[in-house]
């Protein structure tokens, strides 16, 4: 099984989407497999996780909705798709970054004809 690199910032600190073990899975039932790989899990450290996700052209993460507790960051590395937020739809490519607010709710579909390359980040928020 391939491990992420890493480098002198030791285990744990340093990712790349090259070598990694990715999952391939329906993320909340979209309609094809996505691959992704949660390199970081640091629930009480400032964030809950990071994952490094590639979206294959024509695929897609499927519609859901978050808890009021967190929000979530799509940072578009490469490829292009369609994001929707709260039902608004608009295009995406490489170095947007889209936050999914607390309590919202989004897809992504790639609409390009290559993989789409993005880190998803969830932060905790405090609830009201």
């Amino acid at each position: 099984m391939a491990t992420a690199t890493t480098h002198h910032l030791g285990a744990g600190r340093h990712f790349q989407f090259e070598g990694l073990d990715l999952e391939r899975v329906i993320a909340h039932s979209g309609s094809d497999y996505i691959f992704t790989k949660r390199v970081r899990d640091t629930m009480g450290t400032g964030i809950n996780f990071v994952d490094l996700t590639i979206v294959p052209a024509g695929s897609d993460i499927g519609v859901h909705t978050h808890q009021a507790d967190n929000e979530e960051i799509y940072i578009v590395i490469s490829g292009h798709g369609v994001m929707a937020v709260d039902g608004e739809e608009f295009p995406v490519g490489p170095g947007h970054v889209i936050i999914n607010r607390p309590g919202g709710t989004h897809a992504l579909r790639n609409t390009g004809d290559t993989e789409l390359r993005m880190v998803v980040v969830e932060v905790p928020v405090p609830t009201r």
